[in-house]
């Protein structure tokens, strides 16, 4: 990867909706050159996709939940239980499985406390052990993009 990749993927991770024509402009290659990196990035699965950010305030999902879950099942069997609920849930959009004092970490937006209510009841359907949640009273910070400069 060189200077110019990383300047593609650079602009693609604040506008992901710049064409291949926007990107070579703004970093002085030819529409075709610009195209044909930013198809090798992809088949590289260095993107992995395109997407619009959403605000979820105005989705009316503005609550948004860190689930700690610890449990006494450690196999594959478990473990695949619970990564089929988590699929099945709408508002679940990240799961972790964590070193440490924890096993699981989930974060989910619902629309209110009767919504968290409804995705608990969902998610215990996996057999947990110990589930804990924290709700977000403030976003201080929130990105996507991940520091290239080291690359």
């Amino acid at each position: 990867m060189d200077k110019q990749d990383r300047a593609i993927l650079e602009h693609i991770q604040s506008d992901a909706s710049l064409s291949a024509g926007e990107l070579a402009e703004k970093i002085g290659i030819s529409k075709s050159a610009c195209w044909r990196r930013l198809q090798k990035l992809s088949s590289d699965g260095i993107i992995k996709g395109r997407v619009a950010i959403l605000d979820p305030e105005k989705l009316n999902l503005s609550l948004t939940v860190y689930i700690s879950i610890r449990t006494n099942e450690h196999n594959d069997k478990w473990a695949n239980k619970f990564q089929q609920v988590t699929q099945k849930i709408p508002g679940v959009l990240e799961v972790y499985r964590m070193s440490g004092d924890l096993d699981y970490l989930v974060k989910a937006v619902v629309a209110d406390m009767k919504g968290y209510d409804d995705l608990y009841k969902q998610l215990i359907k996996a057999d947990l052990f110990d589930v804990s949640s924290s709700f977000v009273m403030e976003t201080m910070k929130q990105t996507n993009k991940l520091p290239l400069e080291n690359f």
